[in-house]
C-alpha cells in the first residue's frame, strides 16, 4: 500500500544531489546487498541483509525475514524503521526480499511468480550457506500483502518457521473487496488485475482456497502466532475475522488491536511489538 505521496513542481541539482544522498543513506543501512536471479521469478530479486554489528561467525543467530507490502519493493522496511537497530537490539539476522506482486506464493497461473520455491530453493539455502542460522529460530513478518505472505508461509510451512506475525494483513483473498481496496488506495483497478495474475479468474475456487481462513481450517496448526492491525486500517475486518476463527479453534492466537491506519506510522510501532514476540518465543 502507498506510503506517502510527494509532488515535485521543479527539482534543481540541490534537490537532486539531497534525493540521492537519502536514497543512499537507506540503502547503505544494510550491511549487505545482494541480487538474486532465478528461473522462478520473471525480475531479479534484490535482498537485504542486516546482522548484528557484533556478529560472531561461531554462532548461531535466529533469523527474521520481513516482506514488504503491495506496491512497494525490498527497501520498504529500511524506509519504515531503523532495522540495524532491531538486528542489534535482539541479535537476530534480518532479510527483507523483494516480493513485487506475488503474494508470497506459487502462483498456479504464472509461471514466472513462484515465490515460493525462490525463497526455499534459492534464498533461504543462500542465506543459511553464508550465515550461521539458528534453523530452530526462523521467524517471519510482514505488512499488508506481506501479512498475508508471513501467515501463508507459517501456516504451509509450520517446521520450518518457529513462529509468524501479520500486521494489516491483507489477509482475504476476495476480488470484491480487492476491488474497493484497490480504488481507496491507488483509484484504479491495478490490485485486481495483479491479483488475477496470481490467483486466476475471480470465479475459481483458487481465491477461496488461498484465503487465510481457509488455509487454518485445513491445517489447524497448533503453533501460536500474532496478528495486529489499526482500528481505522480499512483492512482492519480481514484480521479481526482471522481473530475469531481463531478463538473458537481455540488456536493460541495473540491479537492486537490499537488506534491507527494502514500507514508506514502504524507499522513503525506494530514491528517493534512483532520483535518482542519473536524474543518471547526463541526456543533454546
Amino acid at each position: 500500500m502507498p506510503i506517502f505521496t510527494v509532488k515535485l513542481k521543479i527539482m534543481n541539482r540541490t534537490s537532486v544531489l539531497a534525493m540521492a544522498l537519502l536514497i543512499f543513506s537507506v540503502l547503505s543501512q544494510a550491511q549487505e546487498t545482494r541480487i538474486f536471479k532465478s528461473r522462478y521469478l520473471s525480475l531479479p530479486d534484490t535482498v537485504l541483509i542486516y546482522k548484528p554489528d557484533d556478529y560472531n561467525a561461531e554462532k548461531k543467530y535466529p533469523l527474521v525475514i520481513l516482506l514488504h507490502g503491495y506496491s512497494q519493493n525490498y527497501k520498504q522496511w529500511s524506509q519504515t524503521i531503523d532495522v540495524q537497530k532491531l538486528s542489534n537490539q535482539y541479535k537476530m539476522i534480518i532479510v527483507t526480499p523483494d516480493g513485487f506482486t506475488s503474494f508470497y506464493i506459487n502462483s498456479a497461473f504464472d509461471k514466472q511468480s513462484q515465490w515460493e520455491d525462490f525463497f526455499f530453493k534459492i534464498l533461504f539455502p543462500k542465506i543459511n550457506k553464508d550465515f550461521h542460522i539458528d534453523t530452530q529460530n526462523i521467524f517471519v513478518s510482514g505488512l499488508s500483502m506481506g501479512g498475508y505472505g508471513a501467515l501463508s508461509l507459517f501456516l504451509s510451512y509450520p517446521d520450518f518457521f518457529n513462529t509468524a506475525c501479520s500486521t494489516s494483513g491483507a489477509l482475504e483473498i476476495n476480488y470484491t473487496k480487492y476491488e474497493k481496496i484497490s480504488r481507496h488506495f491507488w483509484h484504479s483497478n491495478r490490485l485486481t488485475k495483479d491479483a488475477v495474475r496470481i490467483f486466476g479468474n475471480p470465479g475459481s475456487t483458487n481465491w477461496q482456497q488461498n484465503n487465510i481462513y481457509e488455509i487454518l481450517k485445513r491445517k489447524k496448526i497448533r503453533k501460536p502466532f500474532l496478528i495486529d492491525c489499526g482500528t481505522e486500517d480499512p483492512l482492519y475486518p480481514f484480521t479481526y475475522r482471522l481473530k475469531i476463527l481463531a478463538d473458537n479453534m481455540k488456536l493460541p492466537l495473540t491479537f492486537i488491536a490499537q488506534p491507527g491506519n494502514h500507514n508506514t506510522e502504524y507499522w513503525h510501532k506494530s514491528i517493534e511489538q512483532h520483535f518482542i514476540y519473536f524474543g518471547q518465543h526463541l526456543k533454546n
